[in-house]
């Protein structure tokens, strides 16, 4: 099966930064579009920031110019640089990928666990 596992959340306080990462595995035939997303507590869960396997990315307006997303295609990683974060940037944020998992099949979304984000004012 595929597995995302993302890393690199915790407890920042407000004007500071964070990275975080998403790493793929398993049976991966190839990764097309990979994006992040964030739920803040009692909230739907919204989209944040998406890249392309060719390196295209698009932002959330709430993010732009404050975050930037970026992968490595070699190593099956997506990563989100957070800068000057702000209290409503408090969520759980989840990676997403679109996978294909052998020549021919389908592609189909996966999901990380999620990593928290809190941001202290």
């Amino acid at each position: 099966q595929v597995e995302l596992v993302e890393s690199g959340g915790g407890l920042v306080q407000a004007g500071g930064s964070l990275r975080l990462s998403c790493a793929a595995s398993g049976r991966i035939w190839s990764i097309n579009d990979m994006r992040w997303y964030r739920q803040a507590p009692g909230m739907q869960r919204e989209w944040v920031a998406g890249i392309s396997n060719s390196g295209n990315t698009v932002y959330a307006d709430s993010v732009k110019g404050r975050f930037t997303i970026s992968r490595d295609n070699a190593k099956r990683t997506v990563s989100l640089q957070m800068y000057s974060l702000k209290p409503e940037d408090t969520a759980v944020y989840y990676c997403n990928a679109d996978v294909r998992t052998g020549l021919g099949l389908a592609e189909y979304g996966y999901w990380g666990q999620g990593t928290q984000v809190t941001v202290s004012s």
